[in-house]
């Protein structure tokens, strides 16, 4: 089993009485019936449909944590605030407090989020875990190269949306549909209208696809590539949001 400590994350806290029905109203998922040991991919979107970040939302002992690209932690805290109004939530950006780590070709497939001792294992993938510990006593174990893991996101089609790529896409853009990080049947959030209405009229025109990347070249996220737009780029590949 490898592992590499990840840098481009951060995570964000929800906590309070009224955390879950907090998330279930501004989220693309139905975060209400989640169960406590399992996470779930989603998205946040503007009033107008387009994804402000994509979330891996897990369970924590104390309310939620929100996974989300590390530039747009600071940012979507604080709007993400603005919507609390009278409910009973407090959001903090807890990107420093917290380590995490991959861990990729496990010995078996991981299947719930497990908390020990403020230390969680979140499954994300096939033989692929994410380690959520506190920063201050982390282990300094992990000494793989990141860009390992990106490269694995890459290929299960894992779009992160980053301030590159911020109020682009809807979510179907990016697939986020066929990952199940969107319900259709949930209720309301914000731009939830445009994103059903994008899904039962076909107005879906631009579909994100795996790529490899040009030879000796280096992509980032919001570049522009052969008519579409760069998400993610590791390793050779890339993902990117193409003209159907």
């Amino acid at each position: 089993m490898e592992c590499a400590r990840l840098s481009r994350y951060g995570l964000l806290s929800v906590q309070g009485a009224d955390a879950r029905e907090f998330l279930h109203a501004q989220l693309t998922n139905d975060i209400r019936n989640l169960p406590p040991d399992h996470a779930a991919l989603a998205g946040w979107c503007s009033a107008k449909g387009r994804l402000l970040a994509t979330f891996l939302v897990i369970p924590a002992p104390q309310g939620f944590l929100l996974q989300l690209a590390r530039d747009l932690a600071p940012t979507v805290a604080k709007r993400l605030s603005m919507f609390i109004l009278r409910s009973k939530v407090k959001i903090a950006d807890e990107s420093e407090a917290w380590a995490q780590s991959g861990f990729w070709d496990a010995d078996r497939n991981a299947e719930k989020v497990e908390w020990q001792n403020r230390v969680g294992l979140v499954p994300v993938g096939e033989k692929r875990v994410l380690r959520l510990e506190p920063a201050a006593s982390a282990s300094a174990e992990c000494r793989g190269d990141e860009e390992t893991w990106t490269l694995q996101e890459i290929r299960a089609g894992r779009p992160l949306i980053t301030a590159a790529t911020q109020d682009q896409f809807v979510p179907q853009m990016v697939n986020l549909e066929t990952l199940g990080g969107v319900d259709f049947q949930k209720g309301c959030y914000p731009g939830q209208e445009i994103v059903a209405r994008a899904q039962y009229r076909g107005q879906v025109k631009r579909r994100m696809v795996r790529l490899p990347a040009p030879q000796g070249e280096r992509l980032r996220p919001g570049q522009q590539f052969n008519g579409g737009t760069v998400v993610d780029s590791a390793g050779g590949e890339l993902l990117a949001v193409m003209p159907v």
